[in-house]
């Protein structure tokens, strides 16, 4: 098995693996997961090295040292216990889009049900607004040679062309069709925190359009405005980062 003690700091890998251990906690604590659904990934982008949740492994039981080290092509570098299934699928979304250190993949039960009525998320609201500039979309359904073929792989390339034209550090989320949604940021941390923020903006619409089947979107303006405020060039959501 190669070794990558002589290229990457000890200190970045045991950062990382403690990062994608917190992550993957998280979506317990959220009730984003069940037994061993879901995972969260982070990657050395010098390096090209994906941390990731090993496969079946309950959370309860789950260490820093238990998490997955492979590369991009999605080869096993180090560890003794398998990756998740889904790895491929995170390879394919950290190769597609350099702007993202983490990928968090669940079945989270509003978001997957969206997924599986095979409907994007409109923005019905501020609170979406105020994470996602756009609907969340929704992936085309595979077809059969997809996946009988390179399944996860295949994932990742219908997320990556649902994408085309889109930016995805402004929609941080995408629904596949039947499966459940994927989330990412620019770190594993913020991935999580998506995935959570992602749920509930889900839950949300789902109760508009249940008690309103004619709801519309927001406006572009209010959309913007609050979208903006915080992620636009001249945000002014919450502290300076450096302000003492």
């Amino acid at each position: 098995m190669p070794s990558y003690s002589l290229t990457v700091p000890t200190r970045s890998l045991e950062l990382l693996r403690e990062e994608v251990l917190e992550a993957n906690l998280e979506l317990v604590r959220r009730g984003l997961v069940l037994y061993t659904f879901g995972n969260a990934s982070g990657i050395l982008r010098d390096e090209g090295l994906i941390i990731i949740k090993p496969s079946g492994v309950p959370y309860e039981k789950m260490k820093p040292e238990h998490l997955v080290l492979s590369d991009l092509d999605g080869k096993v570098v180090e560890g003794d216990l398998r990756p998740s299934s889904d790895l491929p699928t995170h390879a394919a979304l950290y190769s597609a889009f350099p702007e993202i250190g983490g990928v968090v993949h669940t079945h989270s039960e509003y978001a997957t049900a969206w997924a599986q009525a095979r409907r994007e998320i409109p923005c019905f609201g501020t609170t979406h607004a105020d994470y996602f500039h756009g609907a969340v979309p929704v992936t085309d359904p595979m077809p059969e040679a997809d996946i009988s073929g390179e399944y996860e792989k295949n994932t990742g390339a219908a997320i990556v062309k649902i994408f085309a034209g889109r930016n995805p550090l402004s929609i941080p989320a995408v629904l596949v069709a039947n499966h459940g949604p994927f989330t990412w940021g620019k770190g594993v941390t913020a991935a999580a925190h998506n995935a959570v923020v992602l749920e509930s903006i889900a839950r949300m619409a789902y109760f508009t359009a249940t008690l309103n089947q004619q709801a519309s979107p927001i406006s572009s303006a209010l959309h913007d405005r609050h979208y903006l405020r915080k992620h636009g060039s001249k945000a002014y959501y919450g502290q300076d980062k450096d302000a003492k």
